[in-house]
């Protein structure tokens, strides 16, 4: 539980430094440009090599993509979401470059390796989703007291039995299903 405590923080944490960094960025600070550009050129890279097999092309509309973003600072302002538009932006790139190249291509439509999107769009969602569903579970946890917490992470995640849980925790039997069930309802009452 703690290795997934730990990811989900630093998953936070890089958004709040992005935030940081961006704000910077913007108001003209040229190392917080390099600073994002470090944090999220893996994560480009990885999306990327999901979208295409040719790295350099890949590499090439990575630059291209920070290139942009670096000459329009000024109207970064409004983005709500740098990574998602970074993605996007990568992918846009992807797909005008590729078509560039199909069109000064003597290769017919028919014989180019193409990797669809629609998996690695839905993938992303879906790691978005479980990571504001992770936030909010960590939040909720938040709210419980630390044997609760204990309680509920060795029932729930890891899954061991309330003798385990009375033998780890050096409690009765009774006090562990009550601290259980007081843990749960706070949970549920935070929920709400």
């Amino acid at each position: 539980m703690e290795n997934s405590y730990s990811l989900k923080a630093s998953y936070l944490n890089t958004d709040v430094q992005t935030s940081e960094l961006l704000g910077n960025f913007i108001n003209g600070d040229t190392a917080a440009f390099s600073k994002l550009y470090n944090l999220h050129v893996n994560l480009l890279y990885n999306y990327g090599c999901k979208l295409t097999t040719d790295v350099e092309l890949l590499k090439d509309c990575i630059q291209e993509v920070f290139i942009k973003i670096y000459n329009k600072r000024t109207e970064l302002d409004t983005v709500a979401n740098f990574k998602s538009y970074i993605i996007i932006s990568l992918k846009n790139k992807l797909c005008d470059e590729s078509r560039k190249r199909v069109n000064l291509s003597d290769v017919a439509v028919e014989e180019l390796d193409v990797v669809s999107s629609d998996n690695i769009e839905k993938d992303y969602i879906d790691n978005e989703k479980e990571l504001l569903d992770n936030a909010f579970v960590t939040k909720i946890l938040d709210q419980l007291s630390p044997r609760q917490r204990k309680a509920i992470v060795l029932y729930y995640i890891e899954e061991k039995k309330y003798e385990e849980i009375c033998t780890i925790m050096d409690m009765n039997y009774q006090s562990v299903r009550n601290l259980i069930h007081r843990g749960i309802s706070k949970m549920r009452a935070c929920a709400l």
